[in-house]
């Protein structure tokens, strides 16, 4: 893109988001908007929350049941912990459900969100990409909204060639001088579906992109091969034993503390993990070993040795309150491997 045509690009990019703007619970389309209908800031941060590494189609389930169960940020700020993470559990990183309700409750106590991006982001678990993205899709501020799709759309319309993640700073400063005065948070909007549907990873439409005649990428022929990406490194691989005690009456659980991955989830009792772990059952009891367990982390892989064994005892939780379903995904797996060894009850 040349230096003066931010503004007629911006301009053709929210003529297209007007007749293409995807269809999301949570958002607020150019129709509604334009009719004075304004987007609920507990909405528009509870998605862009629920979002980051997460994919729109898996999302929308749970944002509807959350939207259903907690209307409001009162809501949710007034559940019980073991509800919401029950809840959140298939979304991954819980680290952020903890944050959803920490957040919930300072908006609830101080009486609602803040509408600029520097208040939003003195709340718990609020960053700067999320506060940008609330305040102008919330308040219209005119904050500088920058994902992965809207990382991937500016790296083309300027032919930037720096590998990610290096290239962020200049790919900030660049979709700050596309960010218009008016609308921003539809323009931010218009950005992520751009990236989403047109402007694509691999083979990107560019004949029916409403900003190709000011994209330099497609000018140069360059647009399937940017954004550049440093290579990788490689993600190790961790160790652990994990134990699945049960019968007819009831399971053996632990909570993981709250600080450190699946912080204040409950699982079964195990090893750290890492690169030689020690076995360490919970207790005396004929353990059979089960499945090999794999689970892949943002950083590293895991292989979870599972023992399981007929046992019971006074500290079990009760079948009857007992939801696999409400396990992290790790965990769920555990408890399936398990049942390969476990007696079957009628």
């Amino acid at each position: 893109m040349r230096d003066g045509e931010e503004s007629a690009a911006g301009k053709a990019l929210l003529d297209w988001y007007d007749v293409h703007a995807r269809e999301m619970p949570w958002r607020i389309g150019p129709l509604r908007r334009a009719a004075g209908e304004r987007p609920d800031p507990y909405r528009v941060w509870l998605s862009e929350v629920m979002l980051q590494q997460t994919t729109v189609a898996a999302v929308r389930s749970y944002f509807r049941r959350f939207t259903d169960r907690w209307p409001r940020v009162g809501d949710l700020a007034a559940a019980e912990d073991a509800e919401v993470m029950a809840e959140w559990a298939g979304l991954g990183y819980y680290a952020r459900a903890r944050n959803l309700l920490k957040c919930a409750r300072a908006v609830a106590e101080r009486g609602g969100f803040p509408d600029t991006a520097e208040g939003l982001r003195a709340l718990p678990g609020i960053g700067p990409y999320t506060a940008a993205a609330v305040a102008a899709i919330a308040w219209d501020e005119p904050a500088v909204v920058v994902d992965g799709n809207v990382e991937r759309v500016v790296a083309r319309l300027w032919a930037v060639q720096t590998p990610l993640p290096g290239a962020k700073a200049e790919l900030t400063q660049l979709a700050g001088r596309l960010t218009p005065a008016l609308r921003p948070g539809d323009h931010a909007q218009a950005m992520m579906d751009l990236g989403a549907t047109i402007c694509t990873p691999r083979n990107p439409v560019c004949a029916l992109c409403p900003v190709d005649a000011y994209c330099a990428a497609r000018a140069e022929g360059i647009a399937d091969s940017l954004p550049r990406k440093a290579p990788k490194a490689e993600k190790p691989t961790r160790e652990g034993f994990v134990y699945v005690a049960a019968s007819a009456a009831g399971v053996l659980l632990e909570r993981r503390p709250e600080k450190g991955l699946l912080g204040g989830m409950t699982g079964f009792p195990g090893s750290d993990w890492g690169p030689a772990p020690l076995p360490c059952p919970p207790l005396a009891a004929n353990w059979v070993e089960a499945p090999l367990v794999r689970h892949t982390f943002t950083h590293f892989h895991l292989r979870l040795r599972v023992f399981a064994a007929q046992a019971e005892g006074a500290g079990f939780t009760p079948r009857a309150a007992f939801r696999p379903a409400a396990l992290p995904t790790v965990m769920r797996k555990v408890w399936d491997a398990a049942q390969a060894v476990l007696p079957q009850s009628d």
